[in-house]
């Protein structure tokens, strides 16, 4: 068990190491930009561990204990989504051309693309939990009204 695991280990310490050897590479040549580099990598897993962790837990919380059991799910699955595209459309959201420019990347708005797919991920989460609460409702009803013929 402990061999299956050192093997399965080794291919991702071997990326992680090209990946260092391919950093240096591109930070010895280019020293005074790299250094943005360095900070935009390493300020990235901190600011994660002190500010979006926290308030994720947080909101986690708050979700489970103040709102009706239906909504839990759906919510916190919008929640999680509403985080994932907020930090895939940050660096256009900053910055116009925060990222290498790519054939219809920038073509469009951000914000309303943004905006739009928020709109359509939190409608389905309002129907997925309209249709939990129906559900819900109809089996509490099924339970309460006696059976024909009794």
């Amino acid at each position: 068990m402990k061999i299956a695991r050192i093997v399965l280990a080794l291919p991702g310490l071997a990326a992680l190491a090209y990946g260092v050897v391919l950093f240096l590479d591109y930070a010895t040549s280019a020293w005074p930009d790299s250094f943005t580099t360095v900070l935009w990598i390493g300020g990235g897993p901190v600011v994660n561990d002190a500010v979006f962790a926290p308030v994720a837990g947080v909101v986690g919380l708050l979700v489970a204990r103040v709102l009706p059991k239906p909504w839990r799910g759906p919510v916190q699955v919008g929640a999680v989504l509403t985080a994932v595209l907020g930090f895939v459309a940050f660096p256009l959201l900053w910055r116009t051309y925060g990222v290498e420019p790519k054939p219809g990347l920038h073509d469009g708005n951000t914000w309303l693309g943004l905006l739009a797919t928020l709109a359509v991920v939190w409608s389905v989460v309002l129907a997925v939990a309209i249709v939990r609460i129906v559900r819900i409702r109809g089996r509490a009803s099924r339970k309460i009204r006696p059976r024909a013929g009794s």
